[in-house]
Parts: structure tokens; C-alpha cells; sequence
């Protein structure tokens, strides 16, 4: 997996209705919202990579996104937001495993796959970060905020036994916020993965 993905700005993403997707459970019984109160880091990791980052960006601050930094994520130049970890593979050596960026007023966060397979925890925390950010970015009410939460979790539940095909066909989860999930493949000219990606309009 590439250290630096190259963003999804130039990707067309069709719309597809939520019937394609209805094997999803959505309706629910109790309107109680799942808790967003994290227990521990959404970008931790038992190795540390602190030393092998680039030097921090300043004027953090200055960014909406800059509560993730609380979250253990690391700010880029170009604005971007990532969550780095060691790659076990190759001492000294590190790669991206979330990514959040604003382009074009929509809000685009990934949770990016090495040929297809989630490391141990990263469906949990994938999740946790996309519910953070559609609290953060949405209107949805608390009913719809767990349906999305259940909609969320089963896609990457399905993308993690390989169910999912990669495509740029975008399922809507959030219809007043425009929001869509994918899992698609990384552009061409990088090393070869895949990606579930969130995109909210802030519009």
C-alpha cells in the first residue's frame, strides 16, 4: 500500500439507489445512537512511527479536521489528514491506513486495503472514524444516525469477507447530506489496493 495515495478528486461516482443494496438491515426498533465515545485511538498502533514521519505542518489549528489530531491522525501539506502506521513487513518503514481530506466542498475519508484484506481492528476503527465524521458532518437525527451506523457496519462486514466487488458506484447511506460509501480500486499508478470511502456533501 502506498504512503502517499494519490486523493480521489478525479473519480465520477455513480449513484446507486439503497435498494441495490437491501441486504442491509436498516430499520431498527429502539432510536438509541451507538456510542461515539472512543475507548482508545482510531490511529494507533503498537509500533511507533513518529520518527519516520515527515515533520509536522503548523497552524493545525487553523483546520476544521484538527480534533483529529486527538485521534492520533498526522496533517499533510496539502490539508489531508492521515493516520500512518509501521509496516511489520519492513523495518523503518510505514503506510496509510486512513485518510480524510476536504475537495470541493465534500468531505472524503478512506480506509485504504492491501489486496483486498483489513489488518486486525480496522473495520472497528473504519467504522468509528466514518460515524465521527457523519455526526460532525451531517443532520442526521439520532434514528438515522444508527441506521447509518448499521448500514456502515454491514458494508464493511461484507467488504470484509469479500463480497463486495471494487467499483465506482457510490450506495447512499445519507440522502440530505449526498452521503455515499464505496469500495473501490486505487488509481492506476499506484501499488496495487483498494479502498472503502465515505463522501459527504458540505454544501
Amino acid at each position: 500500500m502506498n504512503t502517499f495515495v494519490r486523493w480521489l478528486s478525479a473519480f465520477t461516482i455513480q449513484v446507486s439507489a439503497l435498494a441495490a443494496m437491501c441486504y442491509v438491515a436498516i430499520a431498527v426498533e429502539t432510536p438509541t445512537v451507538p456510542q461515539q465515545q472512543i475507548t482508545s485511538r482510531i490511529c494507533s498502533s503498537n509500533n511507533k512511527v513518529e520518527d519516520m514521519l515527515p515533520p509536522p505542518v503548523g497552524e493545525q489549528r487553523n483546520s476544521p479536521l484538527s480534533y483529529l489530531a486527538q485521534q492520533g491522525f498526522t496533517q499533510n501539506k496539502d490539508g489531508s489528514w492521515a493516520c500512518y502506521i509501521s509496516d511489520p513487513r519492513k523495518q523503518g518503514s510505514y503506510f496509510t491506513l486512513f485518510k480524510v481530506q476536504q475537495i470541493d466542498g465534500k468531505l472524503i475519508a478512506s480506509s485504504f486495503l492491501e489486496n483486498g484484506n483489513l489488518i486486525s481492528g480496522q473495520d472497528n476503527r473504519s467504522l468509528d472514524l466514518f460515524m465521527i465524521l457523519i455526526s460532525n458532518y451531517t443532520k442526521a437525527q439520532e434514528g438515522t444516525r444508527l441506521s447509518i451506523h448499521k448500514y456502515l457496519e454491514s458494508f464493511i462486514s461484507l467488504v470484509k469477507q469479500g463480497k463486495v466487488p471494487t467499483s465506482l458506484r457510490g450506495y447512499l447511506f445519507d440522502q440530505p447530506s449526498r452521503g455515499l460509501v464505496l469500495y473501490h480500486a486505487l488509481p492506476q499508478g499506484q501499488i496495487k489496493g483498494t479502498a472503502i470511502t465515505i463522501n459527504i456533501s458540505m454544501s
